[in-house]
């Protein structure tokens, strides 16, 4: 009987315990907007459908007529590809994904489509959703779905940019 009793004193201690850590908890609007530094944007971590991310392919690579065939392979992905030129800066390596607040999630998928290979630009004041791709020369080709999927799984969930808070989720 004596050790019910002691059990159920602990029980009701533990239990002061966690509302006490509950409602002083300081951190609680800590990563959301409520708790955002004055002057981070809010960026958005949706991840969204290959149908509802729009891009601009451009090419910064050697061989001419890149950004053509490889935006007509992410309209054949069924994204919604804007626009499509030529870069005037070369780039060595794979890619480079340029997004803002806006396009934080679709540049995420978009990573995944490089195997997490393409370099990451965010510019806090950009207004729009849209992600550029600049091809480099490194890029050979997209990924497959199967290895989409994949990468997906290893980058796991969007994150926000260093000094950005994330956007509310409407429910």
């Amino acid at each position: 009987m004596r050790a019910l009793v002691v059990v159920g004193l602990l029980a009701v201690i533990a239990l002061v315990f966690v509302v006490v850590a509950v409602v002083r908890d300081s951190q609680s609007k800590a990563g959301t907007a409520a708790g955002c530094p004055d002057g981070w944007p809010l960026v958005d971590l949706r991840l969204r459908e290959q149908k509802d991310v729009k891009i601009n392919v451009y090419n910064a690579t050697d061989e001419a007529g890149r950004a053509g065939s490889v935006a007509d392979d992410f309209r054949n992905r069924k994204f919604q590809v804007k626009k499509v030129g030529n870069e005037k800066k070369a780039v060595d390596g794979v890619a480079v994904l340029r997004f803002g607040p806006k396009g934080v999630g679709s540049a995420h998928l978009l990573r995944a489509y490089f195997l997490n290979d393409a370099e990451q630009a965010f510019q806090p004041d950009r207004k729009d959703d849209t992600v550029d791709v600049v091809l480099g020369n490194g890029f050979q080709q997209l990924a497959t779905t199967t290895e989409v999927n994949q990468s997906l799984g290893d980058l796991g969930a969007p994150e926000a940019p260093a000094q950005t808070c994330p956007m509310p989720i409407d429910k």
